[in-house]
């Protein structure tokens, strides 16, 4: 069984408006429907569960439905954490708490990608679970373009570092559930506080996590400068 987490819980501050990023309407569409429907509509994906606050479930399949959501794929909602990492595991239990532990087998993953990237495409998907074979996670990474300077103190050059060996990791990540699970459960609430990219505890628990290329397209909307790029996307491909 393959399950994909949508993560929809964050508040968009750096946008200062008063819906979050995620439930904004472009072209009659929420932010979020744009993945939603990649990820209900891809024949890797069996099921799914969103990540959002209960105000916001509603509207949510209510938008879905207007744009033809296969709405069977969607399977519940769990909890926002008080951070990303949180939440990921809130809709890990969920998905323990619905299937029941004894239903997990060694080939069951988890598919997980935020509603803020709302151009997320099949082909990003099919190229994780593609890659999957042999590992037990998967990382789309963009190399470092720019000149990569490390600072001890945060006012002077420390040292320059090799941009061939840095990547930038992108959502979506694809994991063994098992293993991800149990990577996320050896976590102290200490280190939960301070992971900021889902395959972290992946990579801390020694699981074998391979590399794919990202894409430059899947860009994450943070910032009103996302929003008007994302924007001048989706009005292209209308025109």
């Amino acid at each position: 069984m393959n399950t994909a987490i949508l993560l929809s819980g964050g508040i968009g501050s750096r946008l200062h408006s008063d819906v979050p990023k995620q439930y904004i309407c472009i072209n009659n569409r929420m932010l979020i429907t744009y993945s939603l429907i990649t990820l209900a509509n891809s024949p890797f994906i069996n099921q799914i569960i969103i990540v959002a606050e209960k105000e916001w479930r509603e509207p949510i399949l209510s938008d879905a439905a207007v744009n033809n959501v296969p709405a069977d794929k969607i399977i519940g909602f769990a909890l926002s954490g008080f951070n990303r990492q949180a939440s990921i595991i809130n809709g890990l239990q969920e998905i323990l708490r619905q299937t029941k532990d004894s239903c997990i087998t060694d080939t069951d993953t988890i598919f997980i990608h935020d509603a803020a990237r709302p151009l997320l495409s099949e082909k990003q998907v099919s190229d994780c679970f593609n890659a999957l074979a042999g590992h037990e996670g998967v990382l789309p990474v963009l190399p470092m373009k720019d000149t990569v300077y490390l600072s001890h103190d945060g006012e002077s050059v420390s040292e320059l570092l090799d941009r061939k060996q840095l990547f930038a990791g992108q959502a979506p990540e694809l994991f063994r559930f098992k293993e991800y699970y149990q990577a996320n459960m050896a976590l102290t609430s200490e280190r939960l506080a301070a992971i900021n990219g889902s395959t972290e505890p992946a990579v801390m628990a020694g699981m074998d996590i391979v590399m794919i290329p990202g894409d430059e397209n899947n860009f994450k909307v943070t910032t009103q400068q996302d929003l008007e790029r994302f924007r001048s996307v989706v009005c292209a491909g209308k025109s």
